[in-house]
């Protein structure tokens, strides 16, 4: 991947990504809390690199400690979406390649909830759990789990229908093996398009519904938070706005360069490399089949040995 250029880019901007949040953990310029009502809305400065919001509080602090939030929320919604996207792959499938009624019916019910607005599933969540991260995770996990079943279907359809898959079913291997041994290896290069998709825009969902008061709650730092909170007096001092939308930008885009070189590298199909390798181990594997065969084939005096002792 590090002779991709968009994998580059990627692995580049998540490996500081995790640093910074490592970081944070240990160390940053001011406490959470401290406000300098002194400098109010003040631009980047020694004391202040990135400036100071509305409150006073130091923009660099809060972006540093929003990475660890950020960070849990994603690895939170690609968790969630992983687990019910693969329990809808395998209720679309089934143990008949999807064939019967009932996969027809699920497909049916996927199309229709596909069509539901994550910010509309988030608001009815937001009624009795108030704004919270778990509003965004489930939302979030319930769209993105959706979608991921929708485009991996057919290629789940066709692995399932394949030959060697009737072959493990006649030899008595059950439909759970069968699922995770032929039917998720065969999606998982557009799992991880669709999952790299799905973190980076869980990230903007969550800068979204906490501009609408319904994600991270007051008091929680997260990207979304500074960037709704320096958004109100944007014609004023726009500098403000500057940071956390070129981290949210920088990201976001990060994440789903990450999937399609993901998918360039480990797919066959793609990657004319590992085609490569595949074919010359093959070779390699016949000629040491070949020349053990050889190895263990008797020669001519040991065959009339053998004759002779026989008679």
């Amino acid at each position: 991947m590090w002779h991709r250029a968009d994998g580059a880019y990627a692995l580049a901007v998540l490996m500081a990504w995790l640093v910074v949040c490592a970081v944070s953990m240990f160390w940053t310029p001011y406490g959470l809390l401290y406000s300098d009502a002194h400098n109010v809305w003040d631009g980047p400065s020694a004391a202040h690199p990135l400036g100071t919001d509305g409150a006073g509080h130091d923009l660099l602090t809060w972006l540093m400690k929003g990475s660890v939030t950020q960070l849990g929320i994603v690895v939170l919604v690609v968790a969630c979406t992983t687990v019910l996207g693969l329990l809808g792959v395998w209720a679309s499938v089934g143990s008949h390649a999807g064939a019967g009624r009932g996969s027809r019916i699920w497909m049916v019910c996927v199309d229709t909830l596909i069509a539901v607005p994550t910010v509309l599933v988030a608001m009815l969540v937001s009624v009795p759990l108030g704004s919270s991260i778990a509003v965004i995770v489930i939302a979030c996990s319930f769209a993105y789990a959706l979608s991921m079943v929708r485009v991996t279907r057919p290629v789940a359809q066709l692995a399932a229908a394949s030959p060697y898959v009737a072959a493990s079913r006649s030899y008595g291997v059950g439909e759970g093996r069968i699922f995770f041994s032929h039917v998720v290896p065969a999606i998982a290069p557009m799992m991880a398009v669709q999952l790299s998709m799905s973190a980076g825009t869980a990230i903007l969902a969550e800068s979204g519904l906490t501009y609408l008061g319904i994600g991270v709650p007051a008091g929680v730092p997260s990207w979304g938070r500074s960037l709704a909170t320096c958004a109100k007096l944007i014609t004023v001092h726009p500098l403000t706005v500057i940071w956390p939308g070129l981290i949210i930008t920088a990201v976001v885009v990060a994440l789903n360069l990450l999937g399609d070189a993901l998918r360039d590298c480990a797919d066959p199909l793609v990657n004319a490399d590992l085609r490569r390798v595949s074919y010359a181990d093959a070779v390699a594997a016949d000629g040491h089949a070949a020349d053990g065969r050889a190895d263990n084939r008797p020669d001519g005096h040991d065959v009339s040995a053998r004759i002779e002792e026989a008679s």
